[in-house]
């Protein structure tokens, strides 16, 4: 196996943490149906902010966007809150549960020397630490993590190029060795804008769905993966 240190870049929601445990705070206030509904669209309106800002040459910080992405899903299904229980909310962000098999792999991965793991995230460096470092589940596991990097700096979302740039110069990386790196993401946008950007890519589907996304179908992902205790074997048989 070659030494070659190899950065492992992890998305953080939708990846490590499970956007839908949020579902379960949202229940407290609506029935659970009713909850789950609030939740999904929340995450989708929070992705699709993020995509309308960068297509527009806007940016607002990531809390910002969550929150705006909360009312919209609120009013959508025809329900208020008032600003505690929505602070309340915001505060669970911090804590999202992890996927089963995160906890896992991060052990597995711990033992290997060869590779810098690295967050990357959509969010802003705040909402990063806190879940990192504060999460009941992640915390246990934050010192496997080398850096925390966010796209803060660039006030571009991913699937924006710079934002890959950005991550490769903050791991002193240049534009020639992209393919050291790797992305590890449940979100396909995030597959697609890594790969585009010359990285690797594991895209983890939990669901069992396959690779269904058609914006650029000549840039599938390097490999899939059903669960992050996967990739350790995954990025061995790429480094032969």
């Amino acid at each position: 196996m070659s030494n070659k240190q190899i950065v492992i870049a992890f998305d953080l929601y939708g990846t490590l943490l499970s956007t839908e445990s949020i579902a379960k705070q949202l229940a407290a206030h609506f029935g659970q149906e009713q909850a789950q509904s609030i939740s999904t669209a929340w995450r989708r309106y929070q992705l699709e902010y993020t995509w309308r800002l960068t297509s527009m040459g806007r940016y607002d910080p990531f809390s910002n966007v969550t929150r705006n992405s909360l009312l919209h899903a609120l009013a959508e299904n025809g329900v208020q809150l008032d600003e505690k229980a929505i602070e309340e909310l915001m505060t669970a962000y911090d804590s999202l549960s992890t996927f089963p098999d995160v906890i896992p792999a991060l052990t597995k991965l711990a033992s290997k020397s060869n590779i810098t793991p690295v967050v990357f995230s959509n969010g802003t460096k705040s909402m990063v630490s806190n879940s990192v470092f504060r999460s009941k589940d992640l915390s246990p596991k934050a010192d496997f993590f080398r850096d925390i990097i966010t796209v803060d700096d660039v006030k571009k979302y991913k699937p924006a190029p710079e934002t890959y740039s950005h991550l490769a110069e903050k791991m002193g990386k240049d534009k020639s060795q992209m393919g050291d790196m790797w992305l590890i993401s449940g979100n396909p946008f995030d597959i697609v804008g890594s790969r585009s950007s010359g990285m690797k890519a594991i895209w983890v589907d939990r669901a069992g769905r396959g690779w269904i996304d058609g914006a650029v179908p000549e840039l599938p992902p390097t490999a899939i993966v059903r669960s992050l205790e996967e990739i350790a074997g995954v990025i061995d048989k790429h480094s032969n």
